[in-house]
């Protein structure tokens, strides 16, 4: 019963945000997109966006380093391999990411 209550709850959620987006209409969305934009090329947001980005590697590493040492060779050859391969990366200094972004 609770769960039925909940579902209606989030359905009337969407029903009603779909009709004042609609009724905002275009012009409203141009602002809106203007705005992100605008908040997106400042440098402090960029700066911030960075910093976060940067930390996030770095635990990312310290966590993938501290489970594939724990799980070692109870991992698939196939994922042993790739393991392998991003130490080997990392042990080379390479500072691109299979996308070909930089990790710095």
């Amino acid at each position: 019963m609770a769960t039925m209550r909940y579902r209606l709850t989030f359905v009337a959620g969407l029903v009603l945000g779909y009709v004042l987006g609609t009724r905002a209409g275009r012009e409203r969305y141009e602002q809106l997109k203007k705005s992100a934009m605008q908040l997106a090329q400042n440098p402090a947001v960029r700066n911030t966006a960075e910093t976060a980005a940067h930390q996030g590697r770095e635990f990312a590493g310290k966590a993938y380093h501290a489970v594939s040492d724990k799980v070692g060779d109870r991992m698939p050859d196939s994922v042993a391999q790739r393991v392998r391969t991003l130490r080997e990366r990392t042990a080379h200094g390479s500072g691109e990411d299979d996308w070909g972004t930089s990790n710095t």
